[in-house]
């Protein structure tokens, strides 16, 4: 059976994207408490299932004519700049507290300033630039699930934030800038 052009394209970010995530959320964080295995291995298997059902989905569009409008080039790109945008902003995170250090400080740096999330923004950004490599159902339908979800979590710590601290800026949003 031959591959299609983009089933061979969704591999790597697909797969990337989920080895990513796990080895950030081993050894970028830093947590204010322990970090619970059963947490982890939600969200590793989470990622998991979702890269094996986007490329599931690519081999089942095996034999259909490959999409009038190709989008893999600006997927790959838009993938890239959620991927690094949103390993910067985990490591600035990261760098807030000092080892062994459990405060809670506001963000600085990045797009901290714009809004409190923005490895949110560039985590869905990342989907994006997958969903656009993929153009499938399965790919949009994950983009659109965790964008929802990210946009509620963000939103959650925005509203956390301002209760925490009385010099929160107020124009800060939760995670796209100057809307929400």
């Amino acid at each position: 059976m031959e591959t299609s052009i983009l089933q061979g394209w969704i591999y790597p970010p697909s797969s990337f994207v989920m080895v990513m995530s796990v080895l950030t959320v081993l050894f970028v964080h830093k947590y204010s408490g322990p970090m619970f295995v059963d947490i982890a291995t939600m969200i590793s298997l989470n990622y998991f299932i979702n890269a094996a059902l986007m490329i599931y989905a690519q081999h089942l569009t095996q034999g259909l004519p490959e999409p009038q409008v190709d989008l893999k080039y600006p997927g790959i790109a838009i993938f890239l700049v959620g991927l690094s945008g949103n390993f910067y902003h985990h490591c600035l995170l990261s760098n807030l507290r000092g080892e062994g250090k459990q405060e809670y400080k506001i963000p600085k740096g990045g797009l901290f300033s714009l809004v409190i999330c923005p490895h949110y923004l560039f985590e869905i950004l990342g989907f994006i630039g997958v969903s656009c490599i993929a153009q499938t159902l399965s790919a949009v339908s994950f983009t659109l699930g965790s964008a929802i979800l990210l946009m509620g979590r963000s939103y959650g710590t925005r509203r956390w934030y301002l209760s925490k601290f009385e010099d929160f800026p107020e124009d800060v949003k939760a995670i796209i800038p100057f809307v929400f």
